[in-house]
């Protein structure tokens, strides 16, 4: 009767042993379940430019699509500081891989490194972020951006008085967008061809920054200003404002980039000559895919290497599309970034080109 006991007493012991191993690997199932989660973190430099609110739109819907349960966004509002804090405060929700339009390339990369070292990788979206080891970095070519710029002005001013006009200091594409710029311009400037009679950065890319530096521009040399090199469609929307007081706007050639809608709709007015139209669809799509590629463990390919200031980073870049009155139709409109009818709403039905089918 004893040994009984004792054997009863062992299979009881036994028993319970095994029910508490099975809560166990129940519990930690759920656990794994709960980590299978994919969240990703979109820090965006200032959601009041037109430009990254398509950018947000396309990147969180693909994202969600290829399997992210979660796509956090934070837009900065244009403040450094702050897109520091709203990165930081990421990281404490758990996100899987960050992505970040940075507002200052430079400042950003402490909360960026911070990512890293907490195993959390970073990809830079558009703009690079500088002195930090980052993962990968999606963007355009930019120095074609530069160029592309410089060639259609030049095409319609072969001769005269330039003014460039660059972007926020801060931002590392400015500099960029000015070396391809140069890279055409230069050969131009050496022969006599064309001559810089003003050259200024605009911060925070500001419409209103860039009306006072023209209207400043304009009376220092008389009105005499035969092309701006603007380098994104906001400054150039500042420019043409104070071109326009001054009855210059269709008479003076002015370059843009991002296909703003105010700026293809001066660009078929014929007060903007043209903008550089980097197709939003492309890069959101291709971000959005190797972010969750990278939040999964998996490959993905690059194309080239771009020097940060401190490391070679691994770089996806597109191409860019130049835009003119021309070819309006079948690049912003055929793409849908724009409606025909938002286009040429104040252009005349009798001038209008045909309508798309």
């Amino acid at each position: 009767m004893k040994i009984r006991l004792g054997v009863l007493f062992l299979f009881i012991i036994c028993f319970l042993a095994a029910c508490g191993q099975d809560v166990a690997q129940e519990g930690e199932g759920s656990s794994s379940e709960e980590d299978d989660s994919l969240t990703i973190g979109l820090s965006v430099a200032d959601l009041t430019l037109e430009r990254w609110q398509h950018d947000r739109d396309i990147f969180v819907k693909k994202a969600k699509e290829l399997g992210a349960d979660e796509v956090i966004v934070q837009s900065a509002d244009g403040d450094e500081a702050e897109q520091n804090s709203q990165v930081e405060t990421m990281l404490t929700q758990g996100v899987d891989v960050m992505v970040i339009i940075p507002d200052n390339s430079d400042s950003i990369g402490s909360a960026a490194s911070m990512a890293e070292e907490q195993g959390v990788p970073v990809i830079a979206y558009d703009r690079m972020i500088n002195n930090a080891d980052i993962e990968t970095y999606v963007s355009f070519d930019n120095e074609r951006v530069g160029e592309m710029q410089a060639e259609y002005l030049l095409e319609e001013v072969p001769q005269g008085n330039y003014f460039l006009m660059g972007g926020a200091p801060t931002d590392s594409n400015a500099q960029v967008f000015r070396n391809g710029q140069m890279n055409v311009l230069q050969p131009e400037i050496d022969s006599g061809n064309i001559q810089v009679v003003g050259d200024q950065w605009v911060d925070d890319w500001s419409a209103a920054n860039a009306l006072s530096i023209m209207e400043n521009a304009l009376t220092a040399n008389d009105n005499n200003i035969d092309a701006v090199v603007a380098s994104n469609d906001s400054t150039a929307g500042g420019a043409i404002q104070a071109l326009k007081a001054q009855g210059l706007a269709e008479e003076t050639a002015v370059s843009g980039q991002d296909a703003d809608l105010a700026a293809v709709q001066r660009i078929v007015e014929g007060t903007q000559t043209m903008t550089v139209y980097k197709p939003i669809t492309n890069i959101a799509t291709r971000a959005a895919e190797v972010a969750v590629k990278v939040a999964n463990g998996e490959e993905y390919e690059t194309d080239t290497q771009v020097n940060n200031g401190e490391y070679d980073i691994p770089s996806i870049l597109l191409d860019p599309i130049a835009v003119n009155e021309d070819n309006m139709v079948e690049t912003v409109i055929a793409d849908g970034f724009h409606s025909f009818e938002e286009v040429y709403t104040n252009v005349p039905e009798e001038e209008r080109p045909e309508r798309p089918q």
